[in-house]
This record gives C-alpha cells, sequence and structure tokens, in this order.
C-alpha cells in the first residue's frame, strides 16, 4: 500500500523561519504572507512593467524608468485606492 505523505501543520517557512517557534503560528504565517507582497516585483503605473521595487515604508520606484511614487507600506495600490480608482473611473466615463 502506498502511504500518503501530508504536510506537517503549522510548518511556517520562508521569510518568517528567522523566528523560529518564537511569536505563534499565526503570526509568523501572517509576516510571511505580508514580506513576499512587498518583497515581490509590481507593474508601473507610468511604463507598465513589471520592474516596481519597495525603497522605504510606502516609498515605491520603478527600476526601468525612475518614477518614485507613495503608495501603501506593503503594497503599492492599497485596497482603498483601487476602491478609489474605479469611483474616479466611472465618474469619468459617465461625464464623457
Amino acid at each position: 500500500m502506498a502511504r500518503k505523505t501530508h504536510k506537517a501543520k503549522g510548518r511556517v517557512s520562508g521569510s518568517a523561519g528567522r523566528f523560529g517557534p518564537r511569536y505563534g503560528r499565526f503570526v509568523r504565517k501572517r509576516v510571511n504572507e505580508t514580506e513576499k507582497i512587498s518583497r515581490a516585483a509590481h507593474r508601473c503605473p507610468r511604463c507598465d512593467t513589471v520592474a516596481v521595487r519597495r525603497e522605504g515604508t510606502g516609498i515605491w520606484g520603478c527600476r526601468k524608468c525612475g518614477f518614485r511614487f507613495a503608495g501603501g507600506a506593503y503594497q503599492p495600490q492599497t485596497p482603498q485606492l483601487r476602491i478609489a480608482l474605479r469611483t474616479i473611473d466611472r465618474a469619468l466615463g459617465k461625464e464623457v
């Protein structure tokens, strides 16, 4: 009979592995997800290439065109900004 392999419950790897067993599983899991998003490359709003990196808290910069802009602390576009942009697009679409 073949044995099924299962993933160990609570195994958090990635960037949160540096904490070891400290701070609890869910805190380390949340840190891991947040750092995965903040360290990834994102799409530039000006040149539309995937070259935006986090420079500091809320500061994002495109490595291709040099465009620097303010965004969220851990992601360049926060959910509130997406809602605001969608509202502006709807308002401008109805006027034109």
